[in-house]
């Protein structure tokens, strides 16, 4: 399947599934497109890691329709995996082995992979391409986890939480890597709970409460779908005062229309954080 017979990378349709009694997820739709980065947001225990599951060819389903790159991933083989990348939000490795070694180790499960020492340079690591891993700080770990995920060049990308432990420093060069795979093509599903790491990386973000997507669409129209009057603040001779408008600019006109000074004036709009609190019932 190309491209153009499907401009989705992944497509679901009415999944669902179930711990015994517990739904995780319930008829849940979702596209993914091609070459884009697309975050899934949710509070605990709203679906998102067994959906990434499901979607990884990790877990079985109860019900619905899933494609990822054309395939079933229930179903899909070998070939299929070796073009799909995946970033757990915990993994285990070979302490013993070197970060170098271990890289090699992984691109023999690979019918195509890249040169072991630039996917460490590409991911910061090549300075300490000799250490064992064992002696790795926990970024670093991190970073290891990565470059063992895009080792094998895949045309998927999931990452799980990539950047849990970075500093704030790491976190943005980390972010720059992610803008390189996919302007090389990669197209990336990440799940994060950094707010401004959805906001400064995705094309589109789900909002998935209760096992369902309850909003798409892009970090800056997301509030859209909330209430997105802004908050008009000002102080004057009667204090202070606070206002929620659509109209902020003909507020601000009416009440400094006798030439009143309105002194510590700011106007606010929602942010991504409001607009994903509202969506999970926060506020």
């Amino acid at each position: 399947m190309t491209h153009a017979d499907d401009p989705c990378a992944v497509r679901v349709r009415g999944l669902s599934k179930s711990y015994r009694r517990t739904t995780a997820v319930r008829d849940l739709d979702l596209d993914v497109d091609y070459g884009e980065i697309f975050a899934i947001l949710g509070p605990n225990g709203a679906g998102k890691s067994t959906t990434i599951e499901i979607l990884e060819g990790n877990r079985k389903r109860d019900a619905g329709e899933v494609s990822v790159l054309g395939e079933d991933p229930g179903t899909a083989g070998r070939s299929w995996r070796a073009k799909v990348g995946i970033v757990l939000q915990e993994a285990s490795d070979a302490g013993m082995l070197t970060v170098d070694e271990t890289v090699r180790m992984f691109t023999n499960c690979y019918g195509r992979s890249r040169v072991p020492g630039e996917v460490l340079e590409l991911v910061g690591l090549g300075g300490v391409a000799g250490k064992r891993v064992r002696t790795l700080s926990g970024g670093q770990r991190r970073r290891l986890d990565v470059a063992l995920g895009i080792v094998g060049m895949p045309d998927l990308l999931f990452l799980d939480e990539p950047t849990t432990g970075f500093d704030p420093e790491a976190r943005r060069q980390f972010w720059e890597l992610i803008r390189l795979l996919a302007a090389d093509g990669t197209t990336i599903v990440l799940t994060t709970h950094y707010l401004e790491e959805a906001a400064a990386l995705a094309d589109r973000v789900a909002v998935i409460v209760g096992g369902q997507v309850v909003a798409v669409d892009s970090p800056t129209r997301l509030t859209e779908h909330v209430d997105a009057a802004a908050t008009v603040r000002w102080v004057d001779a009667d204090g202070v005062h606070v206002e929620r408008t659509d109209r902020p600019t003909e507020l601000v006109r009416e009440r400094s229309h006798d030439g009143s000074e309105l002194a510590e004036l700011t106007i606010t709009r929602p942010t991504l954080e409001d607009a994903y609190l509202r969506l999970i019932g926060q506020v």
